[in-house]
């Protein structure tokens, strides 16, 4: 006699510690494909330091190490960011690979769309923060150490500490939709329950902008708007995810009562 597909799945279901050592398996798979992606970072740090100089908000930036172990914690810096956009959409495709067992095929085959959705988004949140934010933010901060009278002499640990606390936490925020939609194809959020907690999700965007922009209302701005404006588009997104949901699980159940 043939399954149900609901039936097929409930046979594919492991015990808890089946579960935790698949759940272990991919931390592993993760966690090599990080450190892989950390030795090539190493070789990519100098060209990318070189540009990010070349690119500054202003000309003939001149930086300064007030440690001998400046130049080594930048390139460490920089090797785990490069190492960050190899190993993230590998974890995405992990994470899904680890739900996938739960899935219908055809969630399955929407959900693992996610993979390079995911380092889209990440790309994008990168390019958000550095030509957007940043600029803004580092022009602000110089314009009001002139105004006191004070000369730019910047270390360049200071400087690239600055910068890196505004792209990795706004590059990894703008995840939140791909988040989302994921979790409410599953069944794990539902867009009723975004709507319920907007208020709180409105405060912790704003909380998270003042945390990581510098002590400016300008910038405090600059990043919770869009913060504010991706939640607002994951409820959108988990709204038109939620519907499909149930006119799939509707279609399977019309199809039962039929047979």
């Amino acid at each position: 006699m043939n399954q149900t597909p609901e039936a097929q799945r409930d046979d594919e279901w492991m015990p808890i510690t089946d579960h935790l050592g698949e759940l272990r398996k991919r931390i592993i798979y993760i966690l090599v494909v990080f450190v892989l992606g950390l030795v090539g970072g190493l070789f990519g740090a100098k060209p990318a330091f070189d540009y990010f100089v070349a690119a500054a908000p202003v000309d003939n930036l001149d930086l300064h190490v007030f440690s001998p172990w400046d130049a080594i914690g930048l390139y460490m810096k920089f090797a785990i960011l490069i190492s960050l956009i190899v190993a993230l959409p590998f974890a995405i495709f992990q994470l899904w690979s680890f739900v996938k067992p739960a899935l219908g095929r055809q969630e399955q085959k929407a959900t693992l769309r996610y993979v390079p959705g995911a380092l889209f988004m990440f790309l994008l949140g990168l390019s958000f923060a550095y030509y957007v934010v940043f600029p803004m933010a580092y022009l602000f901060t110089a314009k009001v150490t002139k105004s006191m009278g004070l000369s730019e002499t910047y270390g360049v640990t200071q400087y690239f500490d600055f910068l890196f606390n505004i792209l990795l936490p706004i590059s990894l925020l703008f995840e939140l939709p791909l988040v989302i939609l994921f979790l409410t194809r599953i069944g794990i959020l539902n867009p009723f329950l975004l709507v319920k907690m907007r208020r709180v999700a409105w405060f912790i965007m704003a909380f998270i902008g003042v945390t990581i922009t510098p002590p400016d209302a300008i910038s405090d701005l600059l990043v919770a708007i869009p913060l504010i404006l991706l939640y607002e588009l994951s409820v959108l997104l988990s709204r038109a995810a939620y519907r499909k949901r149930i006119a799939a699980r509707e279609a399977r159940e019309a199809k039962l009562s039929e047979s």
